[in-house]
């Protein structure tokens, strides 16, 4: 199975000698780091995968909201919950801005929401976990907001425009989160002994789902290398996930927090750190559905969608009625 996927990858990439003429000037302006804008002509399939990816990106964004609003009302202190709101609301911004960069492709988000709530559609595996306690809210903001920087920094200069341009403004709030996050962890680390083992219990579960966010190895995915010519790819799973471990553990070791990985070692040779090998099982398990709360999120997203449908059709209502004003004026 291994060999066939890495052929397949191999296949994805399409040579000059199988491009025609439309294809390789394309090809040429992304080799010269020209942005391709929405009105550009472009593949098919460089217009497929954009819409896949960053549709994804955005009902990752909207789900994300999930697991953290069920603290909402339980956060510890009037500045945690105030703390707490404004990051979800940027959460939502960020699925905003997402989506309009997907319509741009000519998909409407109808189109795009409706593939997400049918189960067509996926999102990051890591928003299927329960949040177990207030210092889950600390581990998310560190752990899974920290490693989504990492992946999406170098989405800020991908080769399609309106995406480079979203990816900013998403990244500079998301680096806010990683600090908010960790700012929960150290208060839990230096707090009472009960606090610390809470701390301690929220990396032991997210430590791992963390790491699975990058996806698996590149040699394993079919998209991967053609994604990389296109440049909507700039640094391979194993690059982003390596750079993630060797972040994040100096900061446990400040926090006095144990990484749940008895391989974990210093590679002085590489100059960075060994770490074990990571349950791919269960990273596609959850992919299938079957994570603690893949149909909680989903139920969840697919009511809120129904109960706001009456407003939804008032803005049309009161657009429409606008719209005729204007003409008979």
């Amino acid at each position: 199975m291994y060999a066939q996927l890495v052929e397949t990858g191999l296949k994805q990439v399409r040579t000059a000698a199988d491009m025609s003429a439309e294809e390789q000037a394309f090809q040429a302006r992304i080799d010269a780091g020209v942005k391709i804008e929405a009105k550009d002509w472009m593949p098919d399939a460089y217009r497929k995968t954009l819409v896949r990816q960053i549709s994804q990106h955005a009902h990752s964004e909207i789900v994300g909201q999930l697991p953290e609003g069920n603290w909402v009302t339980r956060a510890p202190t009037l500045k945690r919950k105030s703390i707490l709101l404004a990051k979800i609301q940027d959460e939502a911004g960020h699925g905003l801005y997402l989506y309009g960069a997907a319509e741009t492709l000519g998909v409407s988000r109808d189109e795009l929401l409706e593939a997400l709530h049918a189960g067509k559609a996926k999102y990051s595996s890591i928003f299927n976990y329960p949040t177990l306690s207030w210092a889950d809210m600390g581990a998310i903001g560190w752990l899974v907001d920290g490693s989504a920087i990492i992946n999406q920094i170098p989405l800020c200069r991908c080769s399609y425009g309106p995406y480079a341009r979203a990816m900013v403004r998403v990244c500079k709030e998301e680096s806010f989160h990683a600090r908010q996050g960790y700012d929960i962890m150290l208060k839990l680390a230096q707090g009472t002994p009960e606090q610390k083992a809470m701390a301690q219990d929220a990396l032991d579960r997210w430590w791992w789902p963390s790491l699975m966010m990058f996806g698996p190895s590149d040699a394993e995915s079919v998209n991967s290398a053609q994604s990389s010519k296109w440049r909507i790819k700039l640094f391979s799973n194993d690059e982003l996930r390596q750079r993630m471990v060797d972040q994040t553990v100096p900061q446990a070791e400040f926090l006095g927090l144990t990484i749940p990985d008895p391989d974990l070692r210093w590679n002085e040779e590489r100059g960075q750190y060994d770490f074990g090998d990571i349950d791919w099982t269960e990273f596609q398990d959850v992919l299938k559905g079957n994570g603690p709360c893949n149909r909680e999120r989903l139920r969840t997203r697919v009511t809120a969608w129904e109960d706001g449908a009456w407003f939804r059709e008032a803005l049309v209502a009161h657009a429409d009625k606008q719209a005729a004003k204007q003409t008979a004026a």
